[in-house]
């Protein structure tokens, strides 16, 4: 793999891929962590090795990069943006890790890292900005060697559609519906240019500019790429549909354990704020 090994930085200004996404990979999740131990716990008693190759497509800050180079792991983090990789940077050298780090897109991950590189790769709230998901999943199945994972995680456009009827704002639920937010076969429209009209265009109130999946299109995108689609799970799935619960520390742990608990069930799965999938070479 090409790039540089980092140590001490000072910490960046800005991240990559949207600050909305990086606040979603801020502290790891301890289910999504949970269920990449077992994957690299699995892959090392096969391959007779426990420090594996992981590589972490659009890693942001770094905070499951770091994660699993404390745990022994080799870790390469790809980001197309500078600040992003100093962010991990600086979150190696206070956890006293190291990361080798690659400035590059996703779409390009299998020429900046190599072919079989990997045994593990990370894909964690990436996909809703890239320019093509179908290409940044080819890019990604190339990397993985004969036996290799990789972890998706997206946004649900299920969850979002849920969450504005809740709100009332059943128009914007329409809308988002309705639209091609899900299909990740179709590029993240651009805004609209203005109008010379009278009347102004319709608003887009509260609609972001990512987009979002279902699991069955996440399932199609992986299998598209020559990988089999593996365990499914949601994540923050009563967290996602109701403001503020959890916030009262003594029924945190509660809340996390019931989340725990109904992830795997596939109709609460499929209304999580976010899904979680292994893609299997």
């Amino acid at each position: 793999m090409s790039g540089k090994d980092f140590g001490p930085a000072q910490a960046p200004a800005r991240i990559a891929y949207g600050d909305d996404a990086e606040r979603r990979r801020g502290a790891p999740s301890t289910q999504v962590s949970d269920a990449l131990d077992e994957v690299l716990a699995a892959r090392a008693a096969q391959v007779g090795r426990a420090a594996l190759e992981v590589v972490d497509v659009g890693a942001g800050t770094g905070g499951f990069a770091v994660r699993l180079a404390k745990l022994g792991h080799h870790v390469t983090v790809v980001d197309p943006s500078p600040d992003a990789l100093a962010a991990a940077r600086w979150r190696a050298a206070e956890l006293g890790v190291t990361l080798t780090v690659v400035q590059g897109e996703a779409s390009e991950v299998a020429g900046l890292v190599g072919d079989g590189a990997a045994d593990l790769v990370v894909c964690h709230n990436v996909l809703e900005y890239v320019d093509s998901p179908a290409a940044a999943m080819a890019a990604i199945a190339r990397v993985l060697r004969p036996g290799g994972t990789v972890s998706v995680l997206a946004a649900n456009v299920v969850a979002a559609v849920l969450q504005r009827a809740l709100a009332g704002r059943y128009e914007e639920a329409r809308r988002l519906l309705t639209s091609n937010a899900g299909d990740p076969s179709v590029p993240v429209p651009a805004p609209a240019a203005p109008v010379p009209a009278p009347a102004a265009p319709p608003a887009r109130v509260g609609l972001t500019d990512h987009r979002r999946f279902t699991l069955a299109g996440l399932t199609a995108l992986i299998e598209g790429a020559g990988l089999r689609a593996g365990d499914a799970h949601g994540v923050r799935i009563f967290a996602g549909l109701l403001p503020g619960v959890g916030a009262d520390p003594a029924t945190a742990d509660a809340l996390r354990d019931l989340e725990a608990a109904a992830a795997g069930y596939p109709a609460l799965r499929d209304i999580a704020a976010r899904l979680h999938i292994f893609g299997h070479r």
